[in-house]
């Protein structure tokens, strides 16, 4: 291994950067050329296949089957023009990846040949084995019937040599068993719930969007290096290793000059994004040693959440072709910043107005008023669920540490938003005449024109307004957005409805619409005023005034998760339409389930290496210690050779305790292990998990990293932190 280690060492010191062969053409004469986008629609659907399609799309209304029919024909001439030769139905299980089946555009001709055949049929809907995929219990193994249906909201695209089609993933019986379902039911949860209430400023609206900006965080590690450490190839993570003496402290790396490598590595990513439709724009370093990120402009939140997934899988296949690996683990290294995925998430209505937006008139900012302060409730009342959304067994790694959120969801609202909801909170202003109003005095002189300061933020908050949009920092850098989105839009939804149905009661007696929800909105305020805190996300004073504020501070991921199948989640996902009781509980068996099984993995791994690995090459250098004492004894009287070897006698005695604590340990963790294994409920073996193996992973790398500042370099088995985190 040591021998392995150090060609892995050389072969990264010598890697050069990539040669990208840029597009003879401009960015905007390539951009999306591998989807079938709305020009290719176009260009390749009969005229009236088109606008049924578009209107379909637009409307959120099914297809006939004779339209699909079309779609498919001019779908499948578009596909093969571009090098297709196969054809996929590309879901989100809930694995939290994608998955995808392979079909040729071929089938029999009758006369011992084959002809290429797409059809409708075969476009709208597919059968892939339900019963492989993570499912909860609701499918058996013996029942494997599943269904993927196409998403026509979100555009069919071309990897490689396959047509790749954005579908749905449900059972035979018609329960979820995907993200991208209960992810578009919660947008149109919260597009009926929030046109509701944009209705009673602006009659006009049809429709409100959901948009999501997410800023992907990323490490790069030299594909050498990665290929040395089998901790970072079967868990993504370093289970060991002690810090580098120089890691970010210098603040040197956040904004700093991308080595060529990586810039390479950027403009390649780029060029493939931008063929694919993903509107890639910005990259930079991040703050940690080798952690970079990439962001888009802000798309429709169903789309915005495909593109970031076919990233995740497309950044992987650049990566090699440049000799890295891409490391989206929340926590690769220990000591250093881990990488989120923060969801910049907006409402806007189809008049083109963005919900979170202040305006220049105090009926505009009244609008924002109420949608802000729904929010606040909604996050209010619902942040343990807010927050099982986003934790995962990798995710628990990051939150709470170097500048990562805290484990407890709470709202930063910014200085001037906080006067602003004080002063209606108490109301304490003048009356003033409204436009349009003669005779009306109405008390909203303190919002008639927001100019929010956009740089006012909170780096430790994990739910923060900024400017126009709340950022939901909390969500993993491996994660599937759409976990987020759905119970963040969910619960919006519900506080949405439950606003308008106030409203609507009190205007039927005939009182007036602004005063109405201008009160309505300071109810609200009133209502979730614990949800907001402005300080410091990272200290033990917030931790114990959170729990004051009946805030959920659990931070064990095992018990988080029953927030999903607490009374008042069950009845408002009932409410809105996403989930039933049953799919909530089969989803939950998945979350218990995942997380027992990645520890499960880090612990066998750990094992391993521990045993087979570190424990040798320990034996063996403090065999050459040994060997040095005797010949020091040999040569010298015992005096001397006590001044002379009294520091390797100290090394070896203390090598032989870390070596005998880590033998221990692996040994309780391997007991412990076996007896969560026997445990049936998926929710009882994860929490064993997580008190009784989990923490011996610390305990374990304590001492090999210990043992990392003793044994000779050359010895060493795997590449160092100063190694894996400085590309050459």
């Amino acid at each position: 291994m040591s021998d392995l280690r150090f060609r892995s060492v050389e072969e990264a010191s010598s890697r050069k950067a990539v040669k990208v062969e840029l597009p003879k053409e401009r960015v905007e004469k390539y951009y999306a050329e591998k989807v079938f986008n709305r020009q290719k629609m176009f260009e390749y659907l009969p005229a009236k296949t088109y606008e049924a399609l578009v209107k379909a799309i637009d409307n959120k209304e099914p297809l006939s089957r004779e339209v699909a029919d079309s779609v498919a024909d001019g779908m499948k001439r578009w596909a093969v023009e571009q090098g297709a030769r196969h054809y996929t139905h590309w879901f989100q299980p809930m694995t939290g990846g994608t998955a995808e089946k392979h079909d040729g555009f071929i089938e029999h001709d009758g006369k011992g040949g084959v002809i290429e055949t797409f059809s409708g049929k075969l476009l709208v809907q597919q059968e892939p084995d339900a019963s492989s995929f993570p499912n909860g219990g609701i499918r058996n193994t013996f029942e494997a019937r599943g269904y993927s249906a196409w998403d026509i909201s979100s555009p069919a695209f071309i990897v490689d040599n396959t047509l790749c089609i954005p579908t749905i993933f449900i059972s035979y019986t018609g329960e979820a068993l995907d993200y991208k379902t209960p992810l578009l039911r919660a947008l149109n949860a919260v597009d009926k719930a929030a046109t509701r209430v944009a209705k009673f400023f602006d009659p006009e609206v049809k429709h409100v969007m959901c948009y999501l900006g997410w800023e992907q965080e990323y490490f790069l590690v030299d594909e050498a290096l990665y290929a040395a450490r089998p901790d970072l190839v079967l868990t993504g993570r370093t289970l060991m290793g002690h810090e580098s003496a120089k890691n970010q402290q210098l603040e040197d790396h956040y904004f700093g000059a991308i080595p060529s490598r990586v810039e390479a590595f950027m403009l390649d990513l780029e060029i493939e994004c931008h063929r694919l439709g993903i509107p890639a724009k910005t990259r930079h370093n991040e703050v940690a040693p080798n952690q970079f990120e990439l962001a888009p402009i802000f798309e429709e939140a169903n789309l915005a959440n495909d593109h970031n997934l076919l990233l995740m899988s497309v950044m992987n296949e650049v990566a090699r072709r440049h000799n890295f690996r891409v490391l989206l683990h929340e926590k690769p290294f220990a000591g250093i910043n881990g990488s989120g995925k923060h969801n910049n998430w907006s409402l806007g209505t189809d008049t083109g107005k963005l919900l979170f937006a202040p305006g220049k008139t105090p009926k505009d900012n009244l609008e924002f008023i109420v949608f802000v302060s729904n929010v606040m409730a909604a996050v209010y009342k619902h942040n343990a669920l807010l927050k099982a959304s986003i934790m995962t067994a990798t995710n628990a790694h990051r939150l709470g540490a170097n500048e990562a959120p805290p484990a407890i969801i709470s709202m930063f609202l910014g200085s001037q938003l906080n006067e602003i909801l004080d002063s209606i909170e108490k109301n304490e202003t003048d009356t003033i005449l409204l436009q349009g109003k003669e005779g009306m005095r109405l008390d909203v002189n303190q919002i008639p024109e927001l100019i929010i300061d956009n740089t006012d933020r909170n780096r430790t908050s994990p739910f923060a307004f900024t400017g126009n949009r709340f950022e939901y920092r909390a969500v993993g850098s491996s994660a599937n957005c759409a976990s987020a989105l759905i119970s963040l839009n969910a619960a919006v939804a519900a506080e949405l409805d439950e606003f308008a149905d106030r409203v609507e009661r009190r205007l039927e007696k005939g009182e007036n619409l602004d005063k109405v929800l201008l009160d309505e909105a300071r109810r609200n305020i009133i209502f979730s005023r614990k949800i907001q805190f402005d300080g410091n996300g990272y200290s033990d004073e917030w931790k114990e005034e959170a729990k004051r504020r009946g805030l959920d501070t659990e931070s064990s991921a095992p018990l988080m998760f029953d927030s999903y199948l607490s009374p008042s989640s069950v009845e408002m996902f009932k409410k809105v339409g996403l989930f039933t009781e049953k799919e909530l509980e089969a989803r939950n068996e998945v979350k218990w389930e995942l997380y027992t099984k990645k520890i499960q993995i880090e612990a066998r791994v750990l094992g391993d290496l521990a045993v087979n690995h570190i424990i040798p090459a320990a034996v063996s250098y403090q065999r050459l210690l040994v060997d040095n004492v005797y010949k020091v004894k040999e040569l010298f009287d015992a005096e001397t050779a006590k001044k002379i070897a009294g520091e390797d006698l100290k090394s070896i005695e203390k090598m032989a305790e870390h070596m005998s604590k880590i033998k221990q340990l692996v040994d309780k963790m391997i007991s412990n292990r076996k007896v969560a294994n026997k445990i049936e409920s998926e929710r009882e073996k994860a929490i064993a998990y997580h008190d009784t193996v989990a923490p011996l992973l610390e305990e374990i790398r304590y001492h090999i990293d210990h043992l990392e500042l003793m044994v000779d370099n050359e010895i060493w088995p795997l590449p160092k932190y100063r190694e894996l985190l400085f590309i050459r």
